[in-house]
């Protein structure tokens, strides 16, 4: 069932590969990739798109093709994917932090940049109230999301930074109150007490291994007891022999039958958090174990099966790819992209 169509290009991905293209000094692929990005969300910020087909489309209508039985018998097999009509939050924070990072950078300055964000923060102080599938792209109901509220506030945070920075026309102090209002409803509604840790989504028990974008993004420093907590309980309820799943799936929150294998981009962001956390030996030997898992030829896949010991689901990621790269430039730089990202 967990089988899906991904020849797409997903919004959240921006930042990731910016970031890695611009760490690399591919600056010429950098300015392409953001002058692709502003022809794909133009438009109505309602109708922003989680993904877009690599020309840009939008309607990319998911199919079952019930003649084909599948590699490995991996059934059902899909063409299009469903999930570009979700409402995914976070995409919001994405599109920001990608557009900030290229004025960081010294990109080419891009006056049609300013007025694609200006667009998307006034339907974003409406719409950060609302349950949304989330970044996993749950199948399930909506709900409030703790990762896709973090990245509402992503989104506020780099259009105050922009407006601060680079003297760009807006209402920064409005700005200041939203993000405020924003970050005091993600520490209220969506840590437990109890179990000093934030939670997958308000009123949750579940945890989550997209809670480690936190101190990555800037939503916290990386060692407020909040966050250290966080990273301690992914470490003990989220690790399966070594390597990070997403969350637990034996509940069926995202709509789907449980079981999947350790999700390796979330296993690099562990890595991050060890490395924020002064826990360099720690992070050294979680991303050694991690290369440990390259095929032939240096190439991973989204997932990785610690029973049987393969890679498997998407086949190379490049989610996982840059997550790499990142990841790289975190051990070994001064200041890598976890330290820098929410850096003026």
């Amino acid at each position: 069932m967990r089988n899906w169509d991904y020849r797409y290009c997903w919004v959240r991905d921006a930042t990731f590969t910016l970031y890695a293209l611009m760490m690399g000094g591919y600056t010429t692929e950098a300015h392409a990739w953001r002058e692709w990005l502003l022809r794909a969300v133009a438009g109505k910020p309602s109708q922003l798109n989680i993904m877009y087909g690599l020309s840009g489309e939008r309607r990319l209508t998911e199919l079952e093709l019930d003649w084909l039985p599948g590699y490995e018998g991996s059934s059902p097999v899909r063409i299009g994917n469903a999930a570009y009509r979700q409402f995914q939050l976070d995409v919001f924070g994405e599109v920001m932090d990608a557009l900030h990072l290229a004025r960081k950078m010294g990109l080419e300055p891009d006056e049609n940049a300013w007025h694609v964000q200006r667009a998307l923060i006034d339907y974003l102080e409406v719409a950060w109230k609302d349950p949304d599938e989330g970044i996993w792209e749950m199948r399930g109901p909506r709900r409030h999301f703790t990762h896709s509220k973090v990245m509402a506030w992503v989104a506020v945070d780099r259009m105050i930074k922009a407006a601060e920075c680079f003297g760009l026309h807006g209402p920064v102090e409005h700005w200041h109150g939203l993000r405020r209002a924003i970050h005091n409803d993600v520490c209220r509604r969506g840590f437990d007490h109890n179990r000093n840790c934030f939670v997958q989504h308000y009123e949750g028990k579940e945890l989550d291994a997209s809670l480690l974008m936190m101190p990555l993004v800037g939503f916290l420093p990386p060692h407020d007891p909040r966050v250290r907590g966080t990273v301690e309980a992914i470490e003990r309820h989220l690790i399966t022999n070594g390597f990070v799943v997403r969350y637990p799936t034996v509940q069926g929150i995202d709509g789907l039958p449980p079981g999947e294998g350790a999700f390796l981009p979330c296993t690099f962001w562990l890595a991050d958090n060890l490395e924020l956390l002064g826990r360099h030996d720690d992070a050294l030997r979680l991303f050694e174990r991690l290369l440990s898992l390259q095929n032939d030829v240096g190439l991973l896949s989204e997932e990785y099966d610690t029973v049987s010991r393969r890679l498997v689901g998407n086949f190379p990621q490049a989610f996982t790819h840059v997550a790499l790269v990142n990841t790289a430039c975190n051990l070994s730089r001064q200041t890598g992209p976890a330290a820098d990202r929410s850096r003026n």
